[in-house]
């Protein structure tokens, strides 16, 4: 068999993978996965920034001078109140560190797949010359494509990464509760992740052959 034509004779439809194809069909899943992993930590980390908030909230309308009463019990309570409020807020602002942590892991995930199919395309233009591979690897995608749907997913989800950095750090400061409705609202919906991008994982599946039409 011509070399070649010999990893593109196993595309994914049926038989064995080896090579660049078995790699990147690999990649397909990975991505698919990551972004599972990825969503639910979104989820729980919008119910721990919403915790968030309220505390802010309680805290705040705790210290306000005309709901504190002049008889030293209620000064008590309301000062026992207002420190629940800082551990309890203290509390969820390390969960909600632990929960960026973990997606800062997974960027680092995505950044080596990229890595590593621009190292798959590199080896193909010094195997086959500048247009790469004379035949697709699965269905229709050049191998150039596949780095640069790979390098589209990364850079929407280094930018929502930034974001919730930003979040993170100004969340539990933030005494203005129009300005924390925005940040639960940005963390929520994820702005950086548009239609498109979901698109691009899916097209990804489908060329791989993990999604049929």
């Amino acid at each position: 068999m011509d070399e070649n034509h010999s990893e593109a004779a196993t595309p994914g439809r049926k038989g064995n993978l080896t090579g660049s194809a078995r790699k990147l069909k690999d990649d397909a899943a990975d991505w698919h996965n990551l972004i599972l992993k990825w969503d639910r930590l979104n989820d729980e980390g919008s119910t721990v920034a919403t915790k968030i908030v309220n505390y802010r909230i309680s805290e705040k309308s705790v210290k306000e001078p005309d709901v504190m009463e002049e008889d030293g019990l209620s000064v008590a309570a309301s000062e026992r109140r207002v420190n629940q409020c800082s551990q309890e807020l203290q509390e969820e602002c390390v969960n909600l560190q632990n929960i960026v942590d973990k997606m800062v892991h997974i960027l680092s995930k995505m950044e080596k797949m990229v890595s590593a199919e621009k190292g798959i395309c590199e080896l193909e233009m010094f195997r086959y010359g500048a247009k790469g591979r004379p035949a697709p690897l699965f269905q229709t995608w050049s191998t150039q494509q596949f780095v640069e749907v790979s390098s589209r997913l990364y850079e929407a989800y280094k930018q929502e990464l930034a974001l919730k950095h930003t979040i993170l750090q100004e969340l539990a400061h933030t005494t203005n509760t129009d300005l924390s409705m925005v940040y639960l609202s940005s963390w929520l919906y994820q702005p950086y992740i548009e239609d498109s991008t979901k698109l691009l994982l899916e097209s990804l599946l489908m060329e791989t052959g993990h999604r049929t039409l």
